[in-house]
């Protein structure tokens, strides 16, 4: 086991700004790249403490620059009941990361997005602070309550799973919800705005998630 408490996990989807991720990503994090999430490190000029999957998407050059480094890579049989990513997750909570970040797992197949995004209800997850995040959009689950940081005008989008969530109370909202419910059949948690740098948002029975959209970000970078 490492002394890492967190774990950056790249995938294999779009990063549609790289200098927006680097505003966000701890540098002393344990860095993993899922399969050919590789080529999101490498391009951020960053080296992986080891590589997971069944590396079916890997440059092959990729993996030729890695081995004078003497990089862990645990390849798995394609024909496996777990997504790269799920074995990455299982990872990091072997070596007892606390909080887990995963980049570029949102946008591109929609099936990998959905999955990504139901990987988070995995009951092994419920106490550790684990979010899809690329610098722009960030998705996490709701249990109880959260804080937001952000800036005002930023959108946040409430989507109840696994049926309804009640007993919803929201601080900096443009739109307040008081002790209210919201159904995974209909829209009304969706494009809300943050009125200011932080909101806060309780949910009393179910389970929320929770897509906070980045507004007027300036990095500079574009690649």
């Amino acid at each position: 086991m490492n002394d890492f408490k967190h774990a950056t996990l790249f995938v294999n989807g779009q990063l549609e700004d790289p200098g927006a991720l680097r505003l966000i990503l701890k540098p002393a994090s344990l860095w993993i790249a899922v399969d050919g999430g590789l080529t999101h490190l490498r391009r951020l000029g960053l080296e992986p403490d080891v590589v997971i999957g069944d590396l079916d998407s890997v440059e092959p050059g990729d993996l030729t620059y890695l081995e004078p480094f003497g990089i862990k890579v645990l390849q798995y049989p394609p024909a496996k009941d777990e997504t790269d990513l799920e074995l990455a997750i299982q990872y990091a909570l072997e070596q007892g990361c606390q909080s887990i970040c995963i980049v570029a797992g949102l946008g591109g197949r929609l099936d990998h997005t959905l999955g990504n995004l139901f990987l988070l209800l995995n009951p092994r997850l419920a106490d550790i602070d684990i979010r899809l995040d690329d610098g722009l959009v960030e998705a996490f689950l709701i249990r109880q309550e959260a804080t937001i940081q952000g800036a005002e005008g930023d959108l946040v989008s409430l989507v109840p799973l696994e049926g309804s969530a009640t007993g919803i109370c929201t601080e900096g909202l443009q739109y307040p919800l008081k002790d209210e419910t919201l159904v995974s059949h209909q829209t009304r948690g969706i494009s809300n705005k943050m009125l200011g740098s932080s909101a806060r948002v309780e949910v009393r029975e179910g389970k929320l998630l929770c897509i906070h959209t980045r507004q007027n970000i300036s990095t500079g970078v574009r690649e």
